[in-house]
């Protein structure tokens, strides 16, 4: 999947726009989006301002890596292939746009069966993105270092987006089984050994965010979850 500088310099901001237009329907639309999360709570629910703190610096990120796009000159040779870099990703960026934008308005319907194959759609967009597609960090490139920042936050917050909706849309007010409390310490496991501490990093917020928003032994475990999550990310980029 791939795209010309011209149509990426208008589909990069324009799906930002959308989405940050959807963002702000949900803040203040009535019901908004807390209303909708209050009345589902489940097993994945995060507390919602781990969300709202991740979203502020997210979007500044975002603006500047959206600058570059339009700043850098393809006639340049010099910057034709930082302009590359930033480029190749633009496709799946608009895609976890538009679903973010579109699962938004599903979410404050309360319709979060089909909220959720929007957030389905964004969250695995991005992980094929970034652990198949994107290519090695180079530190020297500002556009290349800006890109993955900009990928795996996009993916770090789609993983907790995916679990909040899926429980919220089909086991309100269920506690975790003890497979889900399976399946959450593998697969934050799995991510955090295969993430480097850009991504491993948004794994720990997330359990964090899981751990703030939930109770009991529930809460307890998912502390550990994090503190795990924490040393696995810190003990495989250490190695390096």
């Amino acid at each position: 999947m791939g795209v010309s500088y011209s149509t990426a310099k208008w589909l990069a901001p324009a799906s930002f726009l959308i989405d940050f237009a959807a963002q702000q329907y949900g803040l203040f639309s009535s019901p908004n989006m807390q209303d909708v999360n209050d009345a589902n709570i489940s097993f994945w629910s995060p507390q919602p301002y781990f969300i709202g703190g991740f979203f502020f610096p997210q979007q500044i990120l975002q603006l500047v890596w959206l600058y570059r796009l339009w700043k850098l000159d393809p006639s340049k040779q010099t910057e034709r292939a930082e302009l590359d870099t930033i480029t190749h990703y633009v496709p799946y960026y608009a895609i976890g746009n538009l679903c973010i934008a579109t699962w938004m308005i599903f979410w404050n319907s309360s319709q979060l069966k089909i909220s959720n194959v929007f957030v389905t759609i964004n969250s695995f967009t991005q992980l094929y993105y970034i652990f198949g597609l994107l290519p090695p960090m180079n530190t020297s490139s500002t556009s290349s270092v800006l890109t993955h920042i900009v990928a795996k936050t996009f993916g770090g917050i789609g993983v907790l987006d995916f679990l909040h909706n899926t429980s919220a849309g089909f086991f309100v007010g269920q506690d975790p089984s003890t497979a889900v409390k399976v399946i959450t310490g593998l697969t934050f496991a799995g991510l955090s050994a295969a993430s480097d501490w850009i991504f491993g990093g948004c794994m720990v917020y997330d359990l964090l965010a899981l751990t703030v928003g939930q109770s009991g032994s529930w809460r307890t475990l998912l502390g550990a979850y994090t503190v795990g999550s924490a040393a696995i990310v810190a003990a495989k980029n250490i190695a390096r």
